[in-house]
C-alpha cells in the first residue's frame, strides 16, 4: 500500500522521523547529495524553522518502507524567481525504475503553489523525468563559491 506523508510548518516530523529522512536522503542521493548538516538545514527550512518561508518535506512509503523523499523550500520571491525550489528528491536505490520519482513529482506539483525551480547536473538520469514534467533549462547557472 502506497502512502505519502507531508510535513510542513503545521505538521512536523518527530526527531526520529527527521533523522530517518536525513539518513535516507544522504544515502540515496549518492553523488548528487550533500552533507547531513546541509540536508538538515533544508528540512528545517521546509518546516518553517528559524523564521524561514517554509515549504514541505514529502515522504513516499510503500508497505511501510520509505522509498522516496522530497524537500521543497519556498523562496518568497514570486515574480522574478520561482516561488519554490526543489532542493532534494531521492528514491530508494533498491527500488528505482518503479515510477517512484514520477509519483513524488506529481505530489510536489500538487502540494505547491507557484513555479518550481530545481538544479540538476547534466549527467543525472533524473533530468529526463524533470523534462517530462515540463521543466526547461532557459538559463546557465553560475556560482561564485567563497
Amino acid at each position: 500500500m502506497t502512502e505519502t506523508k507531508v510535513f510542513n510548518h503545521t505538521n512536523k516530523p518527530s526527531a526520529t522521523v527527521k533523522s530517518q529522512i536525513i539518513n535516507f536522503l544522504y544515502s540515496n542521493l549518492e553523488q548528487y547529495g550533500d552533507e547531513k548538516s546541509s540536508i538538515e538545514k533544508a528540512i528545517d527550512y521546509s518546516l518553517g524553522e528559524n523564521n524561514s518561508k517554509g515549504g514541505a518535506t514529502i515522504l513516499l512509503y510503500d508497505n511501510q518502507i520509505l522509498k522516496g523523499a522530497v524537500v521543497i523550500n519556498k523562496t518568497g520571491m514570486g515574480g522574478y524567481i520561482p516561488e519554490n525550489i526543489l532542493v532534494y528528491i531521492a528514491t530508494h536505490k533498491d527500488y528505482r525504475g518503479e515510477g517512484l520519482g514520477k509519483r513524488l513529482m506529481e505530489k510536489v506539483i500538487s502540494e505547491t503553489e507557484g513555479d518550481i525551480a530545481l538544479h540538476v547536473e547534466a549527467n543525472n538520469p533524473a533530468k529526463k523525468l524533470y523534462e517530462k514534467f515540463g521543466f526547461t533549462n532557459p538559463y546557465l547557472e553560475m556560482r561564485l563559491k567563497k
